[in-house]
């Protein structure tokens, strides 16, 4: 059998192939892992004592994220009875309880429904029924919507925390006293039965977890959109999609990263998918620290954060580059560590890639995904050193085809009015 080389793959079909960095592969194995929890297993044992996520001045190794996991795993077998396939939301922030949760759920064999915290009671409670789910873990923060809809869903099983219950004593509770008295962002709730996440996590001490044989086809997420066509739908997503999607990031990031030596700032939801798998996920995958951003829209506490951390990478929406470059005191951040800024969600404008690489002498890499494709499609190559309008190159083992209003085909020279750039450009 003959072997194509990379020119050829690109003469026959795949023409981006000859614009992709040296070190990026063309292919990536989808089933490196057969799961997620299987790469979280890999991660623990290659980098057990390496800081995994951080935030409000509290870190967990990821040897702490193994451990609670398998804790808060055991809790929902056990102490909830809930078995493979069973969904459960999260309704939370940015803040350490939601990784531990989230794998959590993934090692009980779960299905794991992210769910947007500002979401309205009506929101909320089609997505709990759309989605069938019966458990859900929550900031106390939002317990006042779920109150007003509960009723109408097939929850039963509701579990709270609070913004400072990661934290030790007596900073722990001065924050809990803080959010719930000074800043007053917790609005009264009454949901019976509810039982708080750290009383779960004592429980879950006391009991054996036992393993769960998952697998690349089972489902991992039910994933909202975010409705632009009418109400949000569900995109359902495997392990095997998952994995897949963290190993095609990592071939592109790979020859710029240092395994066991990032830190990238993770101000974007970790419920929003671009930052799930670009940060939380691709970044676990080499070992790296995210360093967790609570409230993006709290200036001053961010600028704050991003000057006490030598941080090698961020991501973020065109919005939030834009916001932290008119910050009082970005300006005098130290960026000589930063190596990779990427942009996503909606189109990266001129203007703010320009001022941001004179700012930090990091320039954006804009990238475009779906939801349904968990997410990346394609990304620039991270040797541009400027601003170029277009959304990128397809990742490794992506095809794209790229049609007219009439499903034609369209390129270079198909003749169409529309240059390939438009048309990409009009996709983000």
């Amino acid at each position: 059998m003959a072997i194509q080389t990379r020119t050829q793959t690109a003469t026959v079909g795949k023409p981006w192939l000859a614009s992709y960095s040296p070190g990026a592969p063309d292919e990536i194995d989808p089933e490196i892992w057969p799961s997620l929890v299987a790469m979280l297993e890999d991660c623990v044992q290659r980098f057990p004592y390496h800081h995994a996520f951080s935030a409000f001045g509290d870190t967990l190794r990821y040897t702490d994220l193994d451990r609670y996991s398998h804790t808060f795993a055991a809790y929902l077998q056990q102490a909830l009875s809930l078995s493979k396939g069973e969904r459960i939301a999260i309704m939370m922030p940015n803040i350490l309880q939601y990784p531990f949760v989230l794998f959590g759920a993934l090692r009980a064999g779960l299905v794991v429904v992210n769910i947007n915290p500002s979401c309205t009671p009506n929101e909320l409670a089609r997505q709990l029924n759309d989605a069938d789910v019966h458990t859900i873990v929550l900031l106390e923060n939002y317990a006042h919507v779920l109150a007003r809809c509960i009723g109408e869903t097939p929850v039963r099983n509701v579990l709270i925390t609070r913004v400072g219950d990661m934290s030790y004593f007596p900073k722990s509770a001065l924050m809990n006293f803080a959010a719930k008295h000074i800043r007053k962002v917790v609005p009264p709730y009454d949901v019976p039965g509810a039982v708080s996440l750290s009383r779960a996590l004592s429980e879950g001490n006391t009991w054996t977890f036992e393993r769960v044989d998952i697998r690349p086809d089972d489902l991992a997420f039910i994933q909202y959109t975010d409705g632009t066509t009418g109400v949000a739908k569900g995109a359902m997503l495997t392990h095997r999609n998952m994995v897949a999607n963290v190993e095609q990031v990592h071939a592109w990031i790979r020859p710029f990263v240092t395994e066991g030596r990032e830190i990238i700032i993770t101000a974007l939801p970790l419920y929003n998918f671009f930052s799930l798998t670009a940060n939380c996920l691709a970044f676990m995958r080499i070992g790296g620290l995210n360093l967790l951003i609570p409230d993006p829209r709290n200036m001053r506490a961010f600028v704050r954060a991003l000057r006490r951390a030598r941080f090698t990478a961020i991501s973020g929406f065109n919005t939030l580059f834009n916001d932290l470059l008119n910050a009082p005191g970005f300006e005098k951040i130290n960026f000589s560590s930063l190596k990779l800024s990427l942009a996503g969600g909606t189109a990266l404008q001129k203007a703010t890639a320009d001022k941001w690489a004179a700012t930090t002498g990091s320039t954006i890499t804009e990238a475009y995904g779906l939801t349904e494709t968990s997410p990346a499609v394609c990304i620039n190559p991270l040797t541009l050193d400027a601003y170029t309008g277009c959304i990128g190159l397809p990742v490794p083992s992506t095809e794209v085809s790229i049609r007219n209003e009439q499903e034609i085909e369209i390129g270079p020279d198909s003749g169409d009015d529309r240059s390939l750039r438009e048309v990409g450009r009009h996709a983000n």
